[in-house]
């Protein structure tokens, strides 16, 4: 068993549902998928280093998670039913701001085991301390793109100092010179970042060829200061100040209308739908979809931090995701089960560069198994119907990332350990934040 957990080498999966047909997967030893297909394990199965018994289970493609602030699980349930910006001003960010780069480590580890759990093999992540992040992404053998959460708040010397701490990040990221791990920036919001702070970001990150990671018309409010204020919405400061790119992920985007879909989809932006965190905070619009689909943007799944969501298992956004389009736009058509799921695994991986998000010969081995005999896969009429409005991630049996099992039958090793060192990181952290505001 925990040969299976450390093993690099080759790995065949046998008897495995994909694409509706019972088949096998052989990984190569560099976490490529070499084959699938029927009675591939015959041919293979002398030279796998580790074999699987996937005994009918159904093969998706890993989960990919395309926002998030990992380390907020330590604010998992701390404050919760609050007008958005109390919760923000009185509760989140006092908090945040004792934070350590030793906390933010066992937070993104918390992170990293539910994800694991859950299915989800990689996750696009803004926070703080993020070299800490890093450390531990590493040794949970997931993949990410990471960014340093910018924010200057219209401060010259503020931004001198965003701007530094953003190239130390990316560097520090890049040295680690691990494929799974890639730097990213992060400018917050427009209403937290300076338009010349975008345009730094904006060509750094094109200099560096790395992705853009921000918040984009999460609220009304955040639409109507734009506008009062620059004259101009969001998306056009943003794409004036080149921040609308194919590398970009936005987040949350409720507030679009019919042509900023349209320009967002022109710009190649990846979209992250977080219905979860939007539903609870309120946001009052669900993001337009169907004007994003018709535009040709691409779509993908994010489930924000685990302060406002308060979890991050992307079965259950993707369940979310489907019920609230129908409902917010009265349509029981919109969002249909098939493309929550290919948001929450293809448009995902692609958004994040880590492969096109299929089983397919040549592409990186990142997969998960699902219980097919699981109660909410029983009966089994329609695959896609049950992975989204059936189940939660406690189906996924076994998560692979680039050929590497971190969990094989629901177990994940150190499990005991992280669950621990992040109670106690939860625990410090706020009582160092009671103290000082004594």
């Amino acid at each position: 068993m925990d040969d299976m957990h450390s093993q690099g080498g080759s790995l065949l999966i046998e008897r495995v549902m994909v694409g509706g047909r019972l088949q096998d997967i052989f990984i190569d030893e560099a976490g490529t998928i070499a084959s699938v297909g029927e009675g591939i394990a015959r041919t293979c199965r002398g030279e796998a280093d580790a074999c699987i018994d996937g005994d009918g289970d159904l093969a998706l493609p890993g989960l990919v998670n395309t926002h998030t602030h990992a380390a907020m699980t330590l604010l998992r349930g701390y404050a919760d039913d609050m007008p958005l910006q109390e919760w923000l001003t009185q509760k989140i960010w006092p908090l945040e701001a004792h934070l350590t780069g030793e906390e933010v480590y066992w937070g993104t580890k918390l992170a990293c085991l539910e994800m694991i759990r859950s299915g989800t093999v990689a996750f696009n992540d803004m926070y703080f301390f993020m070299e800490d992040a890093a450390k531990a992404v590493d040794e949970m053998g997931l993949c990410a793109v990471l960014s340093y959460g910018f924010i200057d708040l219209f401060s010259d010397e503020k931004r001198e100092a965003e701007c530094r701490a953003t190239e130390r990040v990316v560097s520090s990221i890049q040295a680690m010179q691990n494929p799974r791990i890639r730097a990213a920036v992060g400018p917050h919001a427009v209403y937290t970042v300076s338009q010349e702070g975008l345009r730094w970001l904006s060509g750094f990150a094109g200099e560096k060829k790395i992705g853009i990671h921000v918040h984009l018309s999460e609220t009304e409010k955040e639409v109507q200061d734009a506008v009062s204020q620059w004259k101009k919405r969001p998306v056009t400061i943003l794409d004036e100040c080149g921040i609308l790119t194919p590398r970009t992920v936005a987040a949350h985007c409720c507030w679009l209308d019919n042509d900023e879909c349209r320009l967002l989809a022109q710009r190649g932006v990846h979209v992250s739908h977080n219905p979860a965190s939007n539903m609870k905070l309120a946001t009052g619009r669900a993001m337009p979809y169907h004007w994003l689909k018709e535009a040709g943007a691409s779509v993908t799944l994010g489930t924000d931090g685990c302060a406002s969501n308060n979890n991050l298992d992307l079965f259950e956004e993707m369940k979310t995701a489907a019920l609230l389009q129908k409902y917010a736009w009265n349509s029981q058509t919109l969002l249909p089960a098939e493309e929550a799921l290919s948001m929450a695994t293809s448009a995902g991986s692609q958004a994040l560069g880590f492969g096109r998000g299929v089983i397919a010969p040549g592409e990186p081995a990142h997969l998960v198994l699902v219980d097919s005999r699981a109660v909410c896969n029983t009966p089994l009429h329609h695959i896609s119907s049950n992975l989204v409005y059936s189940c939660s991630g406690s189906a996924v049996k076994t998560t692979i990332c680039q050929g590497k099992v971190l969990m094989k039958d629901r177990v994940v090793p150190e499990e005991e350990e992280i669950l621990k060192g992040a109670s106690r990181a939860a625990a410090a952290l706020v009582k160092r934040a009671a103290e000082n505001t004594k």
